[in-house]
């Protein structure tokens, strides 16, 4: 098994803007190895945004190579992508991103209905995911029906139910108080702590320091990779 559950390559993306051409990234090296905690930082307009959403098979490269655990996933359809979305990657969004009509467990089991699995199982997994971020008394509650912090803990369950390949987390505090975004920082270590390989975006040095190595970009290029 590649110990790389990232690897890109040579990475750019451009986007024409009317007549303009704005070169988002331009020639990004990554690897990522398999459990790792890794924060990704820059300012506006760095290309953080860009790279986590090809890092979340969200967006194609306008050229290089990305292996997502050892599959080239650089030139696939968007069907192709929602695919390996689905299986590898579990997302935490700063808007929580739930459907407000569903309760805590429907939320959370939605990916296996995607991925086909039965009923029975989907109930159990959702279940025993709630169970993990503490929710285990939530399950029957709507999102209106919760806190924030209860509302960011259904989404990380959402996002570890798959036993995806990596947890993507885009500002996971952004919409949280400081004492609930401190809860959930803990939860997502002792997340990375259980072997989940962990990538938190975020413009907050605090939040960034928790990680365990820090990627800095600035204007399309990775200014630091953190590496000692």
């Amino acid at each position: 098994m590649d110990e790389f559950v990232i690897n890109i390559k040579g990475i750019g993306k451009a986007y024409k803007i009317g007549d303009v051409i704005v070169n988002a990234l331009r020639e990004v090296d990554l690897q990522i190895k398999r459990g790792e905690y890794v924060a990704l930082m820059g300012p506006s307009g760095s290309g953080k945004s860009t790279l986590m959403n090809i890092l979340g098979c969200l967006d194609t490269p306008s050229k290089g190579k990305y292996w997502l655990n050892g599959t080239d996933v650089s030139n696939m359809t968007d069907n192709e992508l929602a695919e390996i979305r689905n299986k590898e990657i579990g997302f935490i969004f700063q808007t929580f991103n739930l459907l407000a009509r569903n309760t805590s467990l429907d939320n959370v089991a939605l990916p296996l209905v995607y991925a086909g699995i039965s009923k029975k199982d989907r109930v159990e997994k959702a279940e025993a995911a709630l169970k993990s971020v503490g929710l285990g008394d939530r399950m029957d509650h709507k999102p209106n029906e919760l806190s924030g912090g209860q509302r960011q803990r259904v989404a990380i369950a959402r996002a570890l139910v798959n036993n995806p390949s990596i947890i993507l987390a885009d500002e996971p505090t952004g919409n949280l108080d400081s004492k609930t975004s401190v809860e959930i920082m803990e939860l997502i270590e002792k997340i990375h702590e259980a072997g989940n390989t962990v990538i938190i975006v975020t413009h907050e040095e605090d939040i960034a320091k928790r990680a365990k190595r820090i990627i800095r970009l600035r204007d399309g290029v990775i200014e630091d990779y953190g590496l000692g």
